[in-house]
C-alpha cells in the first residue's frame, strides 16, 4: 500500500523547513536511574543512568502505555516542547499529540535515552556510556565502557516501563535504530508487546550497512585527538567528529533533495570551487556547519559505540529467521523506497523473514525527497495508516 534517519537526523532535521507546527504539549525531562544493571555480555554496570519523558496519562489499568525508541543520533525528545519559546518540538510531534495518530488523549506515551546516547553535551540528554564517570575508578569510563547492543538498550527501556507498574505496551514503535529496538522488543519480549511499528529499518543489519558504519566512524579514528578513546580532560576530536556527523547526515538523505536544493553551486559567491582545494560547494559547506555544531554537543567515543550497536544488531539476536519466529505482535512496517541507509533490498528481506515465519506484517510506504530522513520529517502521510493499526 503506498501513501502519497538514524543515522544523524537530528542533524539533517536543522536543516529542514517545514515540520509540524507549533502546538501546545509543554513536556519535562525526567531521570530513571538503575543502581546496577548487567550487559548481555555480562559486564554489571553501577548507577546506570537514562533520561526519560513523557505524553499523555497513564490509565488506571495500566494499558495504555506506548513506548517510542529513538533514532542514532536522537534522543527521547519524540513530541512536545520543553518550553513554548522552544524553536521546534520533538521530532515525531506530527504524530503523537492530542488528536494526532498516537493520540495522547487515549495513550501514554513514554520515550527514554539509550544508553551511550550520543548527545553528552546536551542538558536535556541524560545516559550512561564511555564518557560517564566510572563509581568504581572516579574516571571516565572511556573505551573499558562494555560493548553494549540493542538488546541492551531495550533492557533498560524495560526496568523503566516495569518501573512504572507497566506489563505492557500497547504499542512500541520508532525510526531507524529506533525501528531495531522495536523489532528487539517484539522478539525478546513478545509478552510485553501487543502492536510494534518500526519505521526506515530493517531487521538486521546486513554487510553493506556494516560497512557504511564503518565508514560514518572512519573520521573520528583518522582524528589525532581521539588516542585510543583517551581525550577526556583533553583535546576532544572534533573535527572527526564533526566529518563523522557530517558523512551520517548525507547518507541519511537522498540526491533528489540535495541536487534541488543545492546543485552546483559554490559556497560563497567570491569562491570558485574549481580554483583552489579549500573552496567549497554550497553542499559542502552546509553540510559541514551542521556537522560541526553538532559535534560541539556530541561524544566520540558515544558515536564509536552507537556504531558497533548498530552493527551486530539481528532480531533476536541470532539469526534473523529465528528473531522473526519469535514475535507475535502484529507490525505495521513503514519505510522509504528511497532511503539509502536501509535499503529496498534490505526491507524485502525483513518483509520475506516476517512472512516466511507467518508474521502479521502489514507494509506502508511514504513519498518524499528526503529519503530514510523522510521517516522523522515526513510521517504525517501514515497518519491514516496509524490510526487503522491502533483501532484493529
Amino acid at each position: 500500500m503506498r501513501i502519497g534517519i538514524t543515522g544523524a537526523l537530528a542533524l539533517a532535521a536543522m536543516m529542514v523547513t517545514g515540520m509540524a507546527g507549533a502546538q501546545e504539549t509543554i513536556v519535562e525531562k525526567k531521570v530513571f536511574e538503575l543502581p546496577s544493571f548487567t550487559t548481555q555480555s555480562g559486564r554489571t554496570l553501577k548507577q546506570v543512568r537514562v533520561g526519560w519523558e513523557s505524553y499523555g496519562t497513564l490509565n488506571a489499568d495500566k494499558s495504555n502505555a506506548v513506548l517510542i525508541c529513538h533514532f542514532f543520533s536522537g534522543n527521547s525528545h519524540a513530541a512536545g516542547k520543553y518550553d513554548a519559546a522552544d524553536a521546534a518540538p520533538g521530532y515525531w510531534d506530527a504524530i503523537i499529540g492530542p488528536g494526532k495518530a498516537i493520540d495522547t488523549n487515549t495513550y501514554f506515551v513514554i520515550a527514554s535515552d539509550t544508553l551511550v546516547n550520543l548527545n553528552t553535551g546536551d542538558p536535556k540528554t541524560t545516559t550512561t556510556g564511555p564518557a560517564s564517570i566510572d563509581p568504581d575508578t572516579g574516571k571516565p569510563y572511556g573505551l573499558d565502557f562494555p560493548i553494549v547492543g540493542v538488546r541492551d538498550f531495550v533492557e533498560v527501556q524495560k526496568a523503566l516501563v516495569e518501573s512504572l507498574g507497566i506489563k505492557k505496551l500497547a504499542l512500541v514503535a520508532g525510526p531507524s535504530m529506533g525501528s531495531l529496538q522495536t523489532f528487539e522488543w517484539a522478539a525478546s519480549h513478545p509478552e510485553m508487546v501487543a502492536k510494534a511499528m518500526p519505521v526506515i529499518g530493517a531487521a538486521e543489519a546486513d554487510a553493506i550497512l556494516i560497512g557504511w558504519l564503518d565508514v560514518w566512524a572512519a573520521p573520528i579514528l583518522a582524528d589525532a585527538n581521539w588516542n585510543n578513546g583517551d581525550y577526556y580532560g583533553k583535546a576532544p576530536p572534533l573535527a572527526g567528529l564533526a566529518k563523522a556527523l557530517t558523512a551520517v547526515t548525507l547518507h541519511a538523505n537522498h540526491q533528489d533533495w540535495a541536487n534541488a536544493t543545492f546543485g552546483r553551486r559554490p559556497a560563497k559567491e567570491s569562491e570558485n570551487p574549481g580554483k583552489t582545494l579549500t573552496d567549497k560547494f554550497q553542499v559542502q559547506s552546509v553540510l559541514d556547519n551542521a556537522g560541526m555544531a553538532r559535534a560541539k554537543l556530541s561524544d566520540a567515543n558515544h558515536f564509536l559505540y552507537l556504531v558497533k550497536a548498530n552493527q551486530l544488531f539481528t532480531t533476536g539476536g541470532t539469526s534473523l529467521a529465528d528473531g522473526m519466529a519469535k514475535i507475535r505482535a502484529p507490525m505495521l512496517y513503514i519505510t522509504q523506497p528511497k532511503d539509502l541507509v536501509f535499503t529496498p533490498d534490505a526491507v524485502e528481506r525483513t518483509l520475506k523473514a516476517a512472512k516466511d515465519a507467518g508474521r502479521d506484517i502489514t507494509h506502508v510506504t511514504i513519498d518524499g525527497v528526503r529519503g530514510h530522513l523522510d521517516g522523522v520529517i515526513s510521517m504525517k502521510q501514515a497518519e491514516g495508516a496509524i490510526r487503522a493499526f491502533l483501532e484493529k
